[in-house]
This record gives C-alpha cells, sequence and structure tokens, in this order.
C-alpha cells in the first residue's frame, strides 16, 4: 500500500498563515523576515507546505524502497519552541558550512534556532545557497 506523503504543497497563502499561526510576535516578526531573505537568497517565491512549512522550489526524491514524491528544496517553520530551517543537506562533507552560523540545535538536517538574531545572517545565506546549489546538482527541482 502506498503511504500518502503529509508534506505536499497546499496553494494556502503564507503570509495568511504566519499572521495566524504564529503566536509569539517576535516569531512572527522573524518568520516574515526570512521569508523575504529566503525569497532574496533563492530567487523563489514561498510557497505552503503541508499546514505549517514555508517551502521554495521543489524537487524529485525516490528512495530504495521505491517511496518517491516532491518536497521543498529549501524552507522552514515557526514551530513553537523554535524556527525549524530546513536548509542543510546533511552530508558530512557539508558540515564546515556550520561554522560560525551561531546559537542553533540540529535534528538529522534540520536547524533549530530559537529567534533569528541567535543566528549569522552572513553565513545562513552561504549555507542556504550552497544547499540550494547541491539541491539542483543531484535532484530534479523546479521553481514552481
Amino acid at each position: 500500500m502506498a503511504v500518502k506523503n503529509k508534506t505536499t504543497f497546499t496553494g494556502a497563502s503564507v503570509t495568511d498563515f504566519i499572521h495566524t499561526f504564529v503566536e509569539q510576535e517576535q516569531k512572527k516578526k522573524d518568520s516574515l523576515r526570512l521569508m523575504n531573505l529566503m525569497s532574496q537568497w533563492s530567487g523563489l517565491e514561498p510557497k505552503m507546505w503541508g499546514p505549517t512549512i514555508i517551502g521554495y522550489g521543489s524537487y524529485r526524491y525516490k528512495y530504495a524502497s521505491g517511496h518517491e514524491g516532491d518536497a521543498p528544496i529549501i524552507g522552514f517553520s515557526p514551530r513553537k519552541a523554535a524556527l525549524s530551517l530546513y536548509v542543510f543537506s546533511g552530508r558530512e562533507d557539508h558540515m564546515y558550512l556550520l561554522r560560525d552560523l551561531g546559537k542553533y540545535t540540529m535534528g538529522k538536517v534540520c536547524i533549530y534556532c530559537k529567534k533569528l538574531d541567535d543566528l549569522n545572517l552572513g553565513q545562513l545565506e552561504i549555507l542556504t545557497k550552497h544547499s540550494l546549489k547541491f539541491m539542483r546538482e543531484n535532484y530534479v527541482c523546479s521553481s514552481e
């Protein structure tokens, strides 16, 4: 039985999502700022993926198991506990890009920060652009 992906493009308004979902004023400001920065850095428009992810572009993935789908190339989510940033490939040889990023924690490939001011935005831009380049070189990507 095929597994349905939860994180799919929804067509919902990104700004409406930020203004209605994000409760903390600082996180709302950070989300709007990050939305604009990621648009600037990527040249792509923000779109809603699933109920809470703001994504830019899309790429096609396929696992060895046969499971496949589409996901945003980069993105973020203003979760209650932290901003979740999806801007890192997770590859060991890309770890140097995290140096000088600032105050954050990591999941497997997700970067968590409490507020945008905790990060070195110049380094975040480098990390984001590197990840965009990596994804475009290794996956079928779309700017839709």
